[in-house]
């Protein structure tokens, strides 16, 4: 596979702190989210442990989001089909995409995974699925069969779960509640997808600029990008990673890249994959109007 996944660059300057006569710079930590580069920019004199803080919790969401750790909630119920006592940021991401499963007429659902793995694996050949393949892994999802509450939550025989197009912005949106709740403000948060906790600690907003062009001030607010192309399972880079449920096939829309703002990174992230998958403006509106407060920032055609 090919991955060209990068869409959002921050410019990060100087700033100077109350009370002190000489300018900062905004320190940034560095880790890793679910395979993504992940970063932390702030100015705090505390900021090394503040960080530490947070690859801690970054770590914790791995265990519970990550299809390669083979311990994390998620890996366990793929293996097993069945996930008892499953912990809350699990339920709470589920029907986080359960609401936007319903929002894009089932365009997100987290049941493609079989059908990933069957384009990744036939990648790894040098090709692509057979439409045997293909069928038979198609046959595997269908968001309806995902059964969840407080006790368990059960897959059908044979289904498996990614929380790729969504948990990246969940973890930035847990970030962010761990930080708000210890008081801090004006941090930016990067988890693949991005969460501003205030602002710059200047007092403008972070000027996050896109990959296709342009700048979006972001303050108190998410920011998510997708690209039907992003990551590509071809030599060609024409098989793009974003599946189409109803089909079984990559998207076909002709979009290159689309951004969309919310309150929630999570949000943002379902929302801005979902919308690889419509077609035109117009339908990404329309579905997009369905939540308060989201914002589709830029677009971009092949």
């Amino acid at each position: 596979m090919t991955s060209r996944r990068r869409f959002l660059a921050i410019s990060a300057a100087a700033i100077a702190l109350p009370g002190q006569g000489r300018a900062q710079p905004v320190y940034t930590w560095q880790g890793v989210a679910l395979g993504a580069r992940a970063t932390l920019r702030l100015a705090h004199p505390d900021a090394r442990r503040i960080s530490a803080r947070v690859t801690a919790e970054i770590s914790r969401l791995e265990d519970v989001f990550s299809l390669f750790r083979n311990n994390s909630a998620l890996a366990q119920l793929n293996s097993a089909g069945v996930l008892h006592a499953p912990p809350f940021e699990l339920l709470e991401c589920l029907s986080l995409a359960g609401a936007v499963h319903e929002a894009t007429g089932g365009r997100f659902d987290p049941t493609v995974q079989p059908l990933w793995a069957s384009f990744a694996d036939a990648s790894a050949r040098g090709t692509v699925p057979t439409d045997t393949e293909q069928s038979k892994a198609h046959a595997l999802t269908g968001w309806q069969h995902v059964k969840s509450s407080a006790d368990a939550v059960a897959l059908q025989p044979g289904m498996a779960l990614t929380l790729n197009g969504i948990a990246q912005g969940y973890i930035a949106d847990r970030v962010a509640v761990m930080l708000d709740g210890e008081g801090l403000t004006n941090i930016l948060i990067d988890t693949g997808e991005i969460r501003a906790l205030g602002g710059h600690p200047d007092g403008r907003p972070w000027p996050v600029k896109l990959s296709a062009g342009g700048e979006v001030p972001l303050a108190t607010r998410a920011l998510a990008t997708s690209a039907p192309l992003g990551t590509t399972f071809d030599q060609a880079a024409s098989v793009g990673h974003i599946l189409d449920p109803r089909t079984g096939r990559p998207s076909q829309a002709k979009w290159r890249e689309i951004s969309v703002s919310a309150t929630s990174a999570a949000l943002a992230d379902a929302l801005s994959t979902a919308a690889c998958l419509l077609q035109t403006r117009d339908e990404i509106d329309f579905c997009l109007a369905r939540f308060q407060d989201v914002k589709l920032e830029a677009i971009s055609t092949i």
